[in-house]
């Protein structure tokens, strides 16, 4: 059977995809998920911390042993995105991380990131793609925002917002003070103001955010990729839940079903972009994808061979 993989290097989170070819198909073998946390204090230094290199280090080495558990492996790409390419320090993460795995790291641009985003989406709703769609990927330290008409992407940008940097700018009180959650918002609609974001086009979120208000929604105590992909969340559900987590401590959040406790401190950075975005477009929901760059990386190495 034929395998690829991608290791997708986040501000936030690095995630590692096996996937397997079976019956004309992209099937996963490994989907995981380790949190290393490479945009901690970015947003205050502009550089890496030396305790987040060594953490995502530290999951690049896992990483390497479960891609000799499933060798062979026809074609593996490793992608870092905000955190690195914004870092001055990056190369003392990249140098170490491309030893380890044994590919190139390729520190893609917002807009390279973007598209892979959008090759996801096309492949799991292409019914949806079909039509006029906005993806917006919250990551760490970036957000990025894909329009989409006729399975064709018609813009797309990259806004240095994420559930990371917003978090760790706007909410340092635990919980946070009515104060703290006004300059959050009031950022957020900054960046949002200079977007052109369409009225009446489907809304769909990707990436750790966006799956974790779905797993929230349905509180389930253990993450099922089945039922958080093509989840829809009414608008007041986003809503619903970025006030709960505003006014709740990070310790009170780790308890919350469907949350993982690693995303506690920053999940309510995330939360608002998606609120606000969905009150930007008045759009009544949020469609939830379970797959994003790893998935769109993957059907790129596979050259569209697989649907």
């Amino acid at each position: 059977m034929t395998r690829f993989a991608a290791v997708d290097i986040g501000s936030n989170t690095l995630l590692l995809l096996v996937v397997e070819e079976a019956g004309g198909r992209l099937l996963a073998r490994r989907d995981l998920c380790r949190f290393g946390r490479l945009g901690q204090g970015l947003d205050k230094s502009g550089r890496l911390a030396p305790e987040a290199i060594e953490r995502s280090l530290a999951i690049a080495r896992e990483y390497r042993a479960v891609l000799d558990e499933e060798a062979p492996i026809e074609g593996l790409v490793a992608l870092a995105t905000q955190a690195v390419r914004e870092a001055a320090n990056g190369r003392e993460f990249v140098g170490p991380a491309e030893e380890i795995l044994g590919v190139p790291i390729q520190v893609v641009s917002g807009e390279r990131e973007a598209e892979l985003v959008f090759r996801s989406v096309v492949e799991a709703f292409p019914e949806l793609a079909a039509g006029e769609v906005v993806v917006v990927d919250v990551g760490g330290a970036s957000t990025e925002f894909i329009v989409g008409r006729a399975g064709l992407v018609q813009s797309k940008t990259s806004v240095p917002i994420g559930a990371v940097r917003l978090s760790e700018r706007h909410l340092k009180s635990d919980p946070a003070s009515a104060d703290e959650a006004r300059a959050l918002i009031a950022d957020i609609d900054r960046e949002l103001a200079a977007l052109a974001l369409p009225r009446g086009a489907a809304l769909i979120a990707t990436a750790g955010t966006a799956t974790t208000l779905a797993s929230v929604a349905q509180n389930l105590r253990v993450y099922q990729a089945d039922k958080v992909q093509g989840y829809r969340i009414v608008r007041a559900e986003v809503e619903r839940q970025l006030a709960r987590y505003l006014e709740l401590t990070v310790a009170e959040k780790r308890h919350m079903p469907g949350l993982e406790p690693q995303r506690a401190d920053v999940i309510a950075g995330g939360a608002a972009i998606y609120a606000r975005v969905a009150s930007v477009m008045n759009a009544p929901e949020i469609i939830t994808s379970d797959r994003g760059i790893r998935w769109g990386a993957v059907h790129e190495l596979a050259g569209g061979r697989y649907g």
